[in-house]
């Protein structure tokens, strides 16, 4: 099979559809989007004098999706120009146009006769070869396609994307009996590389994988609920993530979900279940029921479980005994509390389920259902248990799945629990127990193993071609030097991995003496350098060290930073390629030492820009002086006064708000166009050793220094008038022009000769001036006591 997507057609315009267009967008796939023709003119095309036959009125379903990509929130796209990949069309005139698809997906309403009524049309005009799918959450894929011709049944399939589409990881792959296994192949390696998604592939079983498991979040909480006595605001509090779950819990998270759509997905288990105890354990009470038959469905209709105010701390919750919306009232439980000081999720979670009070009942109650229920249905509905709780994290949300849940409370002390209790056990677990294990996972020779349902035996976890492990390689013994903030380690091909791993997240002397060590190390003996953060975010600058020192000992605090700015110099200066990997937060000094990488290569869902401005300083360890130097590459006119992509900056810096997406810091120039951008974040690191690979094939010289063309008095001038419109127009204080005046001067070189050229060390001796004299200030102070202690400054 052809190994890219050159054009898609999603088939539909609702809320998912739309969401699956503009991921495609996201990825660069050129995507034609389709909707239903209107059957009758809404007031705005009677006043234009529309006619239902014209093309505008038509295409009125598409447009309108194309204007919720474009605008909706969160972002749909990564940067708004994605949009220009999107065309829209209608059913009736455009389906002909599908001919030159790779692949098309079904995204309509989960009503199977609509279904299969559009797809019964799309198989007149589809190519041979062309994959299509339905996205559906529910019902049978085997079903929908069985209508349809030989040669389409063999490249057809489910993929159920999750909605938001571009921000949920889960995608499940639904093999329908004649799909090919290439087809099936070929779409979770495609939609696991190019847009980024976590595969699942699931069995054509009701519910498929996760909304199976999913379900249990609703009824069998509920009647827990029921039993215990409890009220639909303390389940809330138990349900959270205390228990690794969303901060949502239970019934906020319906609400928002929509109660008619957790009720499809229910009826979508139960009118396929011939299982008298399944349905029972999925018994809806007649409350329910109301509320959906009055339509009292969440957040898009007012109200659901709870009814919601302006005001937060006057919304009320859903008496379900008399049906009145009464006043929160606060609950506490000491087990909640108790929880909320423990530092990891299976300690949190162990606390819960073992705690002696209603809430820890309740959350016993519930986590013995679902535990049970996903061990029974496992053999149904996936082949390992691995699949079953990655569908649970990445589609859900959870912080553990199922079998990970069974293993922090301890399979062999629950299971005893269960039986004194009378609770019929699912029998992977007592299989487990009888194999003499203890656990669901065990790391074996440094490698995660799952135990095999079927062979009873453990077996390792399957890993995708080419993912890079670090603890795997440490405990294999590819270390070559590190402390206790960060690890040189051999990741092979003679590429060196430095991952900065300091306690708290904050850059120290550790960092610093690392990334000078490991240029060394690199210069004599390796290809090249790779550079990544443990975990998803990126270091950031220790703001709390800095006033410390800066308080006690100025020329201390001026000694730090010019070694750490020396540091990262030398990453750029090094005579090897040297490729950051980023990821999620990337700020501070994390970002600084990015910058100065001969490459970046950055995941796809990265907030990258710096917030030092929020704080009352400007970044200070060579940051500024990277992105002047980015901001005029290229220009070469001596007449310049003042280069638009510095005002660009000088806004952004400002501003103090990260850029939304990889794709979006390239826009915003903090990224070039060069650097790297990976959809999906666990082949990150891989994708960066690729990089550091290509530079050395191609003979890596280090670029050579040149002196940067500063806009000084003019620049200065410029900028500060740009400050003082967002003074006048009350975007900020005081207090933060003259931050800006400040930061004017660090982009512009100073008070000098507009187009002067300097050096890089110039620039960076004027951040590191500028950065001491505003860390003496009184307002910056008062900013960064508010940081240390509540992790946001004030404004003042």
């Amino acid at each position: 099979m052809d190994k890219y997507i050159k054009k898609a057609v999603v088939l539909g315009t609702g809320a998912m559809a739309s969401g699956i267009a503009a991921h495609l967008a996201n990825a660069g796939v050129p995507t034609l989007l389709l909707g239903r023709v209107p059957s009758a003119l809404n007031e705005e095309e009677k006043k234009k004098g529309l006619g239902l036959e014209d093309k505008p009125v038509r295409d009125r379903q598409a447009a309108k999706s194309l204007e919720r990509i474009v605008k909706g929130r969160p972002p749909a796209l990564y940067d708004p120009s994605g949009a220009g990949l999107i065309s829209i069309g209608n059913y009736d005139d455009d389906l002909p146009r599908i001919a030159d698809a790779d692949w098309i997906i079904e995204s309509v309403v989960e009503n199977l006769a609509v279904k299969k009524a559009l797809l019964d049309r799309v198989a007149r005009y589809r190519r041979p070869g062309a994959i299509l799918s339905t996205n559906t959450s529910g019902i049978s894929v085997n079903v929908i396609c069985e209508d349809l011709p030989e040669e389409t049944r063999k490249h057809f399939l489910g993929t159920h994307f999750f909605n938001p589409a571009r921000y949920m990881k889960l995608l499940e792959i639904i093999p329908a009996k004649d799909t090919l296994p290439e087809v099936a192949d070929f779409m979770a390696a495609y939609c696991e590389r190019v847009l980024g998604k976590g595969i699942v592939r699931a069995k054509d079983t009701p519910g498929f994988v996760s909304n199976r498991i999913g379900i249990t979040g609703g009824n069998p909480t509920i009647l827990s609920m029921i039993g215990l006595g409890m009220t639909i605001e303390e389940v809330d509090v138990v349900t959270g993530v205390q228990m690794g779950r969303s901060p949502l819990a239970t019934f906020l998270l319906q609400d928002m979900v929509g109660l008619d759509v957790c009720m499809l997905s229910l009826n979508n288990v139960l009118s396929a279940s011939e299982d008298a105890e399944e349905r029972a354990f999925f018994e809806t009470p007649k409350f329910v029921s109301d509320l959906v038959d009055k339509g009292d469905l969440g957040d898009k209709t007012g109200k659901g479980w709870y009814e919601k105010s302006k005001n937060p701390k006057e919304n009320k919750y859903l008496d379900y005994h008399t049906g009145e919306y009464v006043p929160l009232q606060y609950p506490v439980f000491a087990s909640v509390e108790e929880a909320k000081k423990a530092k990891g999720v299976e300690e949190k979670f162990n606390i819960m389920v073992y705690a002696d009070d209603k809430a820890g009942h309740l959350a016993w109650d519930m986590t013995r259902k679902i535990l049970n229920y996903a061990g029974q249905c496992l053999p149904e509905i996936a082949d390992d248990i691995v699949s079953v709780d990655n569908a649970m994290k990445w589609g859900y949300n959870w912080a553990l799945g199922p079998f990970e849940n069974w293993d922090a409370i301890g399979v062999e002390k629950s299971v005893e629990r269960m039986k004194a209790e009378g609770i019929k056990v699912a029998a992977v677990a007592l299989d487990l127990l009888a194999s003499g294990k203890s656990s669901f996972y065990s790391v074996i020779d440094g490698k995660k193993h799952y135990f095999d349902y079927k062979t009873k035996e453990y077996v390792p976890v399957k890993v995708s071609d080419g993912l890079i492990d670090l603890a795997a390689l440490k405990a294999d013994g590819k270390m070559i030097e590190g402390n206790a903030s960060a690890s040189l380690i051999g990741i092979g091909d003679d590429v060196a991995c430095l991952e900065l791993h300091p306690p708290g997240g904050k850059t120290n002397t550790e960092i610093i003496e690392m990334i000078e060590l490991s240029v060394k190390k690199v210069e004599g003996s390796y290809a090249g350098l790779v550079v990544v953060n443990r975990g998803l975010n990126s270091i950031d600058t220790d703001y709390k060290h800095l006033w410390e020192l800066a308080k006690k000992d100025r020329n201390a605090a001026d000694e730090y930073l010019k070694r750490f700015q020396d540091a990262v110099m030398s990453l750029k200066h090094c005579a090897k390629p040297v490729v950051a990997a980023i990821s999620g937060k990337t700020r501070g000094n994390g970002l600084e030492i990015a910058l100065h990488a001969h490459k970046i290569r950055a995941a796809a869902e990265s907030a990258i820009g710096f917030v030092d401005f929020s704080y009352g300083l400007v970044p200070a360890g060579g940051g500024l002086k990277e992105l002047n130097v980015r901001s005029v590459e290229g220009v070469f006119d001596d007449k310049t006064w003042l280069h638009p992509m510095q005002g660009k900056l000088f806004g952004l810096i400002t501003g103090a708000r990260p850029t939304g997406s990889a794709p979006a810091a390239v826009t915003a120039a903090i990224l070039r166009d060069g650097d790297g951008i990976t959809m999906n974040t666990d082949f990150l690191l891989s994708d960066a050793k690729r990089d550091v690979l290509e530079m050395d094939a191609r003979l890596f010289i280090t670029p050579r220094e040149k002196p940067v063309r500063v806009l000084g008095e003019e620049g200065i001038a410029g900028l500060t008038m740009m400050a003082y419109m967002m003074k006048e127009g009350r975007f900020i204080s005081e207090y933060d022009f003259a931050l800006a005046k400040k930061t004017a001067s660090v982009l512009s070189g100073g008070k000098i000769i507009p187009n002067t050229k300097v050096s890089e060390q110039q620039l960076l001796d004027i951040e590191r001036e500028i950065f001491l004299s505003l860390i003496a200030e009184p307002k910056t102070q008062e900013r960064l006591d508010s940081v240390i202690a509540t992790g946001r400054p004030v404004k003042n």
